[in-house]
């Protein structure tokens, strides 16, 4: 925020030199004010709670939709994929395989879904009260880490049953959630942003998630793709995020270049993201 000060105000005729304080977002490309984003960090987190309550209020089954969905999707890919088409899956059982990739790509996909509603499905609140935008796609994507980390204990145990060791691979699962999380802000932001002023990107976002599916090796292994066209697959940041989620858990070697150009990749859609979605903020209270 910035702050001007009007001297000669109104005020100065009828009541003298007093000084008024107008409260303005900044204009242009920017950042992240951090400052401004941890004096509201109570909101997040009452934000994020209640997209969490709002996703389970009324459901039989709670937080088990959380295992559900990415469990009956590697049920459905293990028959179609696995066994019916007898794709390969570098020596390990297709079922683990394909559920390491799934863990990252459903907190991904579910993340981008939600924060690009969220602004519109917080209208009321845009609308009446000034804090920083920014928190309502943060909340969005926050609240996927819950589902995220439940789905995450179920393969650890996927790990037990199938013989596949624990290894030190595991430590690296941090940075990869991190990873993971900034390409969902960026991508997630900027939608936000394009769905308050154009209503129909919400029917996009469905498209852009089953697309971006099959661009990224979620039923499939990178070794599919031939050497000379690896570098173009991890200029797809959840490549290299996905890739090295199955590293982690299955034990393999890590492609350290490549997890570093989709890392990198990841950056840069948070920055441009974050940047494009500060630039129009203050636009959203008169036209959302």
């Amino acid at each position: 925020m910035r702050t001007v000060d009007h001297h000669r105000s109104v005020y100065d005729r009828y009541f003298g030199h007093e000084r008024v304080t107008v409260i303005e977002p900044q204009s242009g490309w920017r950042l992240v004010d951090w400052n401004e984003l941890w004096a509201y960090r109570e909101l997040l987190y009452v934000l994020t709670m209640r997209d969490i309550k709002v996703r389970y209020k009324q459901t039989v089954l709670g937080f088990a939709w959380a295992i559900i969905q990415p469990f009956m999707m590697m049920v459905v890919f293990s028959v179609f994929f696995g066994r019916l088409a007898n794709m390969p899956s570098d020596g390990f059982p297709y079922p683990i395989f394909v559920y390491a990739a799934l863990l990252p790509w459903t907190f991904f996909a579910n993340s981008i879904t939600s924060s690009a509603n969220s602004l519109v499905g917080s209208a009321n609140l845009v609308s009446k009260v000034y804090f920083p935008r920014l928190i309502i796609p943060l909340s969005s994507v926050g609240s996927g880490l819950v589902d995220f980390a439940i789905a995450g204990g179920i393969l650890l145990l996927l790990m037990v049953y199938y013989g596949v060791g624990w290894t030190f691979n595991l430590l690296m699962v941090p940075i990869l959630v991190a990873g993971a999380t900034f390409t969902a802000l960026g991508v997630g932001t900027f939608l936000s942003a394009l769905n308050v002023a154009y209503r129909d990107f919400r029917y996009v976002v469905p498209f852009l998630v089953q697309f971006w599916m099959f661009a990224t090796p979620v039923v499939y292994p990178a070794s599919l793709i031939p050497t000379q066209w690896q570098w173009a697959l991890y200029l797809n940041p959840m490549a290299g995020v996905i890739e090295g989620f199955r590293s982690a858990f299955l034990g393999r070697p890590f492609d350290v270049p490549g997890m570093l150009v989709s890392l990198a990749i990841a950056g840069i859609l948070f920055a441009a993201g974050i940047a494009y979605f500060s630039k129009v903020e203050r636009r959203f209270a008169d036209i959302i």
